[in-house]
Parts: C-alpha cells; sequence; structure tokens
C-alpha cells in the first residue's frame, strides 16, 4: 500500500547503487540492482555475447543465473559462454537450462538464491502477460531482472517487450556489436552513464564504416 513521504525525506533518502567501473561506469552509470533492465536487438548484432559479458561483469556484485529459455544448454551457448571467459566468475554464475517462471519462482523464493536473473528470451515465456510480468516484480523486489527480447523496426518486439521497456530503468539496444545504452542513472557531468559500450571493436569497426558509406 502506497504512503506520502515529506520532500526532506526524499532529499535525503539513501540508495545502494553498484561501483561500476570502466566503460561499465560511463555506459551505464551507478546503477541500483533491483527492478528491471531490458536489453534488444537482431540476430548476429553481438547480444549474446554482450548479454554474456553482462553477466559475468554483474558477479561482482551479486550471485547472477542466465536463464537460456531460447538455446539452452547448447554447443552455441557453450562457446559464447567460453568466449567471455565466464570460468573467472567461478559459481558467481549458474546456467539455467530453458527454466519456466514457475520453476523459476520456486528457485527465487528459496534462501541464498540469485540476486541477478538474465531472462533470455521474453518471446519464450509461455502464457505470461503484463499481469504476470508485474506481480512476478512486485513479488521479489530486491532481485534485478534482464529481460531479453527480439526487435523488429529497431524496437523491442511485441507488445508484452514495449511494455517492459517502458517499465526498464536501463534499455540497451544491441546493433553491430555495439549496445546503445539509455539509463536513468546518468550523470552527464560526471560521464557516468550514456556512453556506448563496444563489443568488439573490430566488427563494430567494420559494421559501421560500411553503415556510413
Amino acid at each position: 500500500m502506497g504512503r506520502a513521504i515529506s520532500n526532506k525525506n526524499v532529499l535525503e533518502a539513501r540508495f545502494e547503487v553498484a561501483e561500476f567501473d570502466g566503460a561499465w561506469l560511463r555506459s551505464f552509470g551507478r546503477p541500483e540492482l533491483r527492478g528491471s533492465w531490458i536489453v534488444y536487438g537482431g540476430s548476429g548484432s553481438g547480444k549474446t555475447t554482450f548479454l554474456l559479458m553482462l553477466a559475468k561483469y554483474l558477479t561482482r556484485f551479486g550471485r547472477v543465473a542466465y536463464d537460456s529459455l531460447e538455446q539452452g544448454l547448447s554447443l552455441s551457448l557453450q562457446r559464447a559462454w567460453d568466449r567471455v571467459d565466464m570460468a573467472e566468475a567461478g559459481t558467481g554464475i549458474i546456467l539455467l537450462n530453458k527454466e519456466g517462471i514457475k520453476e523459476l519462482r520456486a528457485r527465487l523464493k528459496k534462501k541464498n538464491s540469485p540476486d541477478i536473473i538474465v531472462i533470455d528470451s521474453l518471446h519464450y515465456l509461455r502464457r505470461f502477460y503484463d499481469a504476470d510480468y508485474q506481480s512476478f516484480c512486485e513479488e521479489f523486489p530486491e532481485k534485478l531482472f534482464i529481460w531479453v527480447s527480439h526487435e523488429k523496426a529497431g524496437q523491442p518486439k511485441g507488445a508484452m517487450a514495449q511494455n517492459v521497456r517502458y517499465d526498464s530503468d536501463i534499455k540497451i539496444r544491441v546493433e553491430g556489436y555495439k549496445a546503445f545504452v539509455t539509463t536513468r542513472y546518468e550523470v552527464p557531468e560526471r560521464q557516468e552513464g550514456g556512453a556506448d559500450f563496444v563489443i568488439w571493436e573490430q566488427g563494430a569497426r567494420e559494421y559501421w564504416a560500411n553503415m556510413n558509406k
């Protein structure tokens, strides 16, 4: 149930943020690791590599679960996992092999459950609608959910993914081995947040050089 908060208490409120550094800080700022983020892009854009790079980085701040609904444990995912040297993350990350919302909800109710959950992708969740999304997020307010979506005409594909985009604190569109980040944690005067994140230097350079011809 909602309640009124005084002007003074709003100004004096303190929030726990993740102390990102380097390129992550320039792109994401210092975010809260709770609520929703969304990552979307077309096939072959570098999206899976970026998601795994992000998941690996986030193991510095909490336990991560990567729910691969689309590929599951497969050779292509294993190769992507190896490409980002995920072994360095050790026990900080687990792969969930096509785990649906019912099973995921049961997992997250357990003690010492993951803090950060990547759901790849929204389009493989069966009978999961806007009301289900809202109730699911409200049930786990201290968790961070990173929702993955296919893309259509430069936007997340489908009404459900669009609604998640509106709700997300960080929105990331991947194209040509770059991640274009829109973040509510941007502080321009400190150059924190909003910078493009390069996933693969050579691939990005070649892609965008061809695009700009």
